[in-house]
């Protein structure tokens, strides 16, 4: 027996009237439709949803031939894309029942239903309540409007036999619970740490997906902690699980081990960019291999350069986006740099301001340092030196170039970007000043070492 519950949720949003303007059709040919899942659970919540998805009676031939621009989305699973007078994409799914999931995501059989066994086959509760536009009526058929209340997130069912039919529900019960500030159901939690090793079969793009939208979220430590708690980190990341009993020297981390650091630092984070929420998440993830103990402390040799590394395999894994990659890459190989940033020559401080990644860098650094011993005496001296070079000019061109040193006579290797900062470092010093003075410096350089 459904529970209905009478409100006026009256259209807020352009999603919402383009959603209420198609049910309004499917009603004047006969077929029962309503806005469904989470638009309906975050309106509920005092929430502007944007993404507003109509359910119906209506078959997709019929909601195609009642409609004069649509396209097919998922013929498969009965989902039909509907353009409204207004320029805006409704999805229009018809009533359906699922089952025989075999490779744990896709549906092998989809057939048609009615509202309550529609709203049975769906993930959890929250997102599986129905409003009637027409009647001003929210319709419950699973205890969604309890758990609502209550601030919970429970499977539809048997937990158990929902995560087997969707692995990829796993990680969206974490992120809905760490994005409402709800927890999970205790036989919901069971079944996930029963199954937690599943999640790792969710397609790479998908799980990328859901990770990300979790570090970006408004409780990402939250989200990171679940992840730990019900089994599903060392499955897809045990880079990050294995930060747990690493332990730290105490006077420079007095919070804990590496994962403790790790988990204070992420919960610092305020719906961040992706760049700085998985620098945040694999700032360390180099100290595990690195960790050794040596006079009397803890030591980590290298292990920003490491973690780089790592960072990097890590978002190839989850195919990450290039620029992503080579972001986090940079601002993981570069968050120990600051530690010397007073004793810097001035060139190569600046040079250190003017990195493409240096905003970010900055931020982890604050971060950082607030997960730990909390001094933020060079988080403050950095801003200061911002203050002052946005009053000079911006850097010049370079006096010379790669092509210039060999035709000095220097063979192709690192040494010619040695010598290139080297030139750099003295000219915005002001010790040369154009392209004759850079030569002669060079030929005389290169008859000694660098200095």
């Amino acid at each position: 027996m459904a529970n209905i519950l009478s409100l006026d949720l009256d259209p807020a949003t352009a999603e919402e009237r383009a959603a209420d303007w198609a049910i309004g059709r499917l009603r004047e040919r006969g077929f029962v439709a309503y806005r469904v899942g989470g638009a309906v659970r975050d309106r509920l919540l005092g929430r502007m949803p944007h993404d507003v998805d109509v359910a119906t009676a209506a078959v997709p031939a019929a909601i195609q031939s009642i409609f004069p621009h649509t396209y097919a989305v998922g013929e498969a699973f009965a989902v039909i894309v509907v353009h409204t007078p207004e320029g805006m994409d409704v999805e229009v799914a018809t009533f359906r029942r699922e089952s025989g999931y075999a490779d744990g995501r896709h549906p092998e059989e989809v057939a048609f239903s009615d509202p309550p066994t529609d709203a049975r086959r769906r993930d959890f509760t929250i997102n599986a309540l129905f409003y009637d536009p027409l009647a001003r009526n929210v319709i419950d058929h699973v205890g969604g409007l309890s758990d609502l209340r209550r601030g919970l997130i429970r499977a539809i069912g048997d937990p158990a036999a929902r995560f087997a039919e969707d692995h990829l529900r796993i990680p969206r019960a974490i992120r809905f619970a760490a994005a409402l500030g709800f927890a999970i159901e205790t036989q919901t939690g069971l079944a996930i740490r029963t199954v937690a090793e599943t999640a790792a079969r969710v397609s790479a793009e998908r799980l990328f997906s859901e990770l990300t939208r979790m570090l970006t979220g408004p409780r990402s430590g939250y989200a990171l902690q679940l992840l730990r708690d019900l089994g599903v980190l060392s499955a897809v990341l045990p880079e990050v699980a294995a930060m747990a009993g690493v332990e730290q020297p105490p006077q420079f981390h007095p919070e804990g081990d590496v994962w403790q650091h790790t988990k204070l630092l992420v919960d610092g984070l305020r719906m961040a960019d992706p760049t700085l929420a998985w620098s945040a998440l694999l700032h360390d993830v180099g100290k595990p291999p690195t960790h050794e103990y040596r006079e009397g402390r803890d030591r980590f040799p290298k292990h920003a350069r490491q973690g780089a590394v790592m960072a990097r395999a890590i978002l190839r894994r989850f195919k990450a986006s290039r620029r992503l990659i080579d972001e986090v890459d940079a601002v993981i190989d570069n968050h120990m740099s600051f530690m010397h940033v007073r004793e810097m020559r001035p060139a190569t401080r600046r040079r250190l301001l003017a990195r493409p990644t240096f905003a970010t860098e900055l931020e982890l650094h604050r971060l950082d340092c607030q997960a730990s011993h909390a001094k933020l005496d060079l988080y403050w001296f950095l801003l200061d030196q911002l203050s002052e070079l946005a009053n000079q000019p911006e850097l010049p061109p370079p006096l010379v170039g790669g092509r210039d040193l060999l035709a000095l006579g220097l063979s192709p290797g690192p040494r010619i970007g040695e010598l290139l900062r080297w030139v750099q470092d003295r000219q915005l010093a002001g010790e040369l000043t154009d392209r004759e003075q850079a030569l002669t410096a060079l030929r005389r350089q290169l008859r000694q070492p660098l200095r």
